[in-house]
């Protein structure tokens, strides 16, 4: 198993000993997350920490499969968090100041984020902000590119990767993955997506078998990506909710997947990946599905190993609910996306 060992700290140990007891079986879970381990497949040894703190678009539905799809058919060891309820022990999106579980990133090969508007604690944050500047890789989804949103605690020292940031601007979302919130450029649950391979990104092992990309999601807007951005995916944006709609006639394309090299204060380079699509619905779509796994490979810097024909079939029962806000399932506790 790949560890990263980096400075000692108490937590530290006791969430390295949580999660290799966790992958000693298939599954495992706490009270407040759930390992899947991996035991076959190149990602045997490698580990994911995948985070499910957004309210509107059902990630904590959408991240967990991706887990079980990476660690069933491709061997990573994958724990997900989620936006928690601290007293009831439950998921709730809802709550946007509690992800637990978050110190073992320190010890992560890979961070797939899909957050919305959190203003978490400097003790929960301080663990994302140290991931990253360490030089390690991120795959962001959807509202990731305003993950975090600083409202009642505009003095904490992270208040920098607000949304809406002046200083840097843009925040998290352009500092790190390359562009912020903008707007809907497609219309909000009235026009969804076509995703198309850009051109001059045919060759790149992401793209490799992601031959049918579809989702009910609209595209987002987009100012200007940084140049060090590589756009991978196009969004075309279709007059319905439909695979078989007609492209909008007055909508360009826009990128809705791109890369970038993000240079952290250490002086230390990660690889990120971006998709704006994400909503729960977007994974029905085997092109997506694949899009995400070879992201990951890519992002860990196993693009040789990324298989176009990979299996990447659902794992189990994938019946999301409808998204918006408060639409998500109530009651609902991480062991009970264990492996049926």
């Amino acid at each position: 198993m790949a560890i990263f060992f980096r400075p000692r700290t108490a937590g530290f140990w006791t969430a390295l000993v949580l999660f290799l007891v966790g992958c000693q079986k298939t599954e495992e879970f706490s009270r407040f997350w759930i390992t899947y381990s991996g035991n076959q497949g190149p990602g045997v040894g490698m580990n994911v920490v995948l985070v499910a703190a957004d309210d509107e678009y059902r990630s904590e539905e959408l991240i967990p499969q991706l887990a079980k799809i990476l660690s069933v058919h491709h061997g990573f060891n994958c724990r997900v968090l989620f936006a928690m309820d601290r007293v009831r022990g439950v998921i709730d999106p809802e709550i946007r100041d509690n992800i637990p579980g978050l110190e073992a990133l320190e010890y992560a090969d890979l961070m797939v984020l899909f957050s919305r508007f959190r203003e978490l604690p400097d003790s929960q944050m301080k663990w994302i902000v140290d991931y990253l500047e360490s030089g390690r890789p991120l795959v962001g989804l959807r509202t990731s590119t305003h993950a975090f949103r600083y409202v009642d605690q505009p003095e904490s020292r992270y208040a920098r990767y607000s949304f809406d940031s002046k200083d840097p601007r843009g925040g998290f979302g352009r500092q790190v993955l390359g562009e912020t919130w903008i707007s809907h450029y497609g219309t909000h649950q009235k026009e969804s997506t076509r995703g198309l391979v850009a051109k001059n990104a045919k060759d790149h092992p992401i793209v490799q078998g992601c031959h049918d990309i579809w989702g009910p999601s609209d595209v987002y807007a987009i100012t200007k990506l940084p140049l060090d951005s590589q756009p991978l995916i196009l969004g075309q944006v279709l007059s319905g909710m439909a695979p078989g709609d007609n492209p909008h006639p007055e909508k360009k394309l826009v990128p809705v997947a791109w890369t970038r090299y993000h240079r952290g204060k250490l002086d230390k380079v990660c690889r990120t990946f971006t998709t704006t699509m994400g909503h729960a619905g977007d994974f029905q779509s085997e092109g997506f599905r694949r899009l995400l796994v070879n992201a990951c490979y890519w992002a860990v810097e196993m693009e040789d190993q990324i298989q176009p024909v990979s299996t990447v079939d659902l794992v189990g029962d994938y019946s999301p609910p409808p998204i918006g806000l408060g639409g998500h399932r109530k009651g609902v506790r991480p062991q009970d996306h264990k492996i049926q």
